[in-house]
């Protein structure tokens, strides 16, 4: 079914390349005991679709090319690279912003339709728990999927001060709705959870890269939010 988006998604200039990276993954994680394996692109335009919803301004195709271009850099810590990048597109496929339970469903829409495209079951698993899992952004020491995943989601807090500027707006564009107190108390909550973790990457490398900037990119503001 079509959705309305603030722009076609078909307009973003990597449609065709996301859609053609799409069809490769699906194509290596269909289970190879089928005789007509089942056509990946009206998956990938349905995924591309969603990203491009107009509610979304920073959870938007922006962002899923962020996360694949992330998970990518740090493939060499995946034990499973390509159950990450299934887990990567599926991880906002369902955003609202006046919804909690976003990667609920979100993780229920890639056990349905990867069920349906003829991927294993133990991949779907592994792909729905990975995408619950960015509710906390906090993998379990030894999940190397797990730790790929979440530091490439959060590798935008890693920007230089006009690109997390940028995500900062954009994160309050999307909860327009949200009155400027509910907001900075809500806002302010999640990055206190965030600075509390002992560890923001788990990845030896984003660890290394990203940590000291991501800090203090979050510490500056909550001190905004709090002045």
């Amino acid at each position: 079914m079509a959705r309305m988006s603030s722009f076609p998604a078909d307009a973003h200039p990597r449609y065709n390349a996301l859609l053609a990276e799409w069809n490769e993954l699906l194509r290596r994680c269909q289970a190879g005991d089928r005789d007509d394996p089942v056509d990946p692109a009206p998956y990938g335009r349905d995924l591309l679709e969603r990203w491009a919803e107009p509610q979304r301004r920073y959870h938007t195709l922006d962002h899923l090319v962020a996360v694949l271009a992330r998970a990518t850099e740090l493939t060499a810590y995946a034990d499973d690279p390509d159950t990450v990048a299934l887990a990567a597109w599926f991880h906002d496929a369902v955003y609202r912003p006046d919804r909690s339970e976003n990667e609920e469903r979100s993780a229920h829409l890639a056990e349905r339709a990867l069920r349906e495209a003829g991927v294993d079951g133990a991949r779907i698993a592994e792909v729905a728990r990975l995408v619950r899992l960015t509710v906390t952004h906090d993998p379990a020491e030894g999940d190397r999927d797990g730790e790929v995943l979440c530091d490439a989601d959060l590798a935008v807090l890693a920007g230089d001060p006009a690109a997390y500027a940028a995500y900062a707006a954009a994160v309050r564009e999307e909860y327009g709705f949200v009155p400027d107190d509910l907001f900075r108390t809500g806002r302010a909550d999640i990055l206190r959870r965030l600075l509390a973790l002992p560890r923001l990457f788990r990845t030896s490398y984003g660890h290394d890269q990203w940590e000291a900037v991501a800090r203090r990119n979050l510490t500056t503001e909550l001190e905004l939010l709090e002045a």
